[in-house]
């Protein structure tokens, strides 16, 4: 029987979740020892052809680093809203717990800020994305935002080992396209100087 996914915040929580293939299913790149064996065993029609299989690897691999750089990046920026957002709860509960009144300023549009005194509350509106607000118990928000702070700390770091792996396969490919190509000019080298003495 499926096991029913368990919503937090627009969330799978993390045991729901598929098992994560090794390095975000990046495949791996294969250091090409011997030349004249990569080319049969891969059945290249020429060093052109295989050089060529290897600028499309190194491109795909190029547009994963890009597209990791890019999810890397949106954590980085949500992590401290994360934080900024758990110190604010921190402070509604605080103020809940002494029964006092929050004095604050609030963004009405650009530049423009109006102050506000903010009653004791049980509950908080927290945006989970796409247009959609919830309302939450202080303790139901301060938990939610905790759990996707921790996710996001631990997606970040899967994040830096893919590109570290990534790197890794973007050289091998290149020193794999140079050992090809220099492979091909020998080849080419060695038959014209067969022409000559012919």
């Amino acid at each position: 029987m499926k096991k029913a996914a368990k919503l937090s915040g627009g969330k799978m929580s993390r045991e729901d979740k598929p098992a994560r293939k090794p390095h975000g299913g990046i495949p791996a790149a294969s250091f090409v020892e011997d030349v004249d064996a990569y080319l049969n065993k891969e059945q290249h029609a020429s060093a052109e052809h295989a050089l060529r299989e290897l600028d499309d690897m190194l491109s795909k691999y190029k547009f994963m680093d890009a597209s990791l750089q890019q999810r890397k990046a949106k954590l980085k920026s949500q992590i401290p809203e994360f934080k900024n957002a758990l110190s604010l709860l921190q402070t509604l509960k605080a103020k809940k717990e002494a029964s006092e009144d929050i004095q604050t300023t609030f963004l009405l549009s650009d530049d423009v800020y109006a102050k506000a005194r903010v009653p004791p509350t049980e509950n908080v509106c927290l945006w989970l994305g796409a247009n959609v607000m919830l309302e939450y118990s202080l303790e139901d928000a301060v938990e939610l935002l905790t759990n996707n702070l921790t996710s996001s700390h631990a997606i970040l770091k899967e994040i830096v080992s893919d590109m570290e792996f990534l790197r890794d396969q973007i050289t091998t490919t290149e020193v794999n396209m140079a050992r090809v190509h220099n492979w091909n000019v020998k080849k080419v080298q060695a038959a014209k100087s067969n022409e000559s003495e012919n």
